[in-house]
């Protein structure tokens, strides 16, 4: 079984990943295939995600029982340490204009 969560990616990928696998929440597609047929999905989506963000989970003969692989502009990113996928998190980009931890209130 994979599950492939998109977020913010164009309509045609979401069409395109709704003919292999279940959409079972907005942008959460879920199902089973062979390694080929992921391989292909995956190489599709990552190819046409543009400013979105997609992430793969698939079964792997490891220690954790699954692999990551991650595609598009994201804070999150998977890390390997000692054989185990951790998340490290990026900084967020400051779109406000506040500089740091400020919190403004209105007067």
């Amino acid at each position: 079984m994979i599950a492939i969560s998109a977020t913010a990616v164009p309509d045609h990928l979401r069409g395109a990943l709704s003919r292999w696998l279940l959409e079972v929440t907005p942008e959460l597609y879920v199902g089973t295939v062979s390694a080929r047929v992921r391989d292909e999905l995956w190489d599709a989506t990552s190819a046409c995600v543009a400013d979105g963000v997609a992430v793969l989970l698939y079964p792997a003969d490891n220690e954790q029982g699954f692999e990551v692989r991650t595609a598009g502009q994201r804070r999150r990113r998977p890390a390997d340490f000692d054989g185990l996928t951790l998340i490290a998190f990026g900084a967020m980009a400051s779109t406000s204009g506040l500089e740091g931890n400020e919190i403004t209130t209105p007067s």
